[in-house]
């Protein structure tokens, strides 16, 4: 399969596109964070081609994000953990899940809730800075250049 490669542009989305950014990944992270981990049971649950599945498999474990581990000698078999690489790229899927949720949802409601460790609570992630812990949004904010790109400039 041949892949644009976004990971010598100077942007983090770019870069990050450059490791998630076809279809199935997203969808692969999804299936091994809410515990599907064995190459089977992803391939039945997404409908994907076995050929489509060891390669993006196998990219996301050369890129740190997961990690393939034996559950089986006699015949080798493996399942794919996250790393924390992976684990915290999920936050990235916790943002989309929001958006899909409120925009895409329809009147059935959200396919699945989400309960918070700390409180015991159904919620969703917001995005808050950082700094301040104020909701923190594409219209709150300005966009500078840092210093990856007064080098490249």
């Amino acid at each position: 399969m041949q892949r644009t490669r976004f990971a010598d542009m100077v942007c983090s989305i770019a870069r990050t596109l450059d490791v998630v950014g076809d279809q199935w990944s997203p969808l692969i992270l999804r299936d091994v964070f809410v515990g599907i981990s064995r190459f089977d049971q992803i391939q039945q649950d997404l409908g994907i081609s076995r050929k489509v599945l060891t390669e993006r498999l196998k990219w996301l474990v050369d890129q740190g994000v997961m990690e393939r581990r034996a559950y089986s000698s006699r015949p080798p078999r493996y399942e794919y953990a996250l790393t924390v690489k992976g684990l915290e790229l999920c936050d990235i899927l916790l943002v989309m899940v929001r958006w899909g949720d409120k925009w895409t949802a329809g009147e059935a409601g959200p396919p699945v809730l989400y309960r918070h460790h700390a409180c015991g609570e159904i919620s969703h992630v917001d995005l808050h800075c950082a700094h301040c812990d104020k909701p923190m949004h594409a219209g709150d904010i300005d966009v500078l250049p840092g210093p990856a790109a007064l080098v490249a400039g």
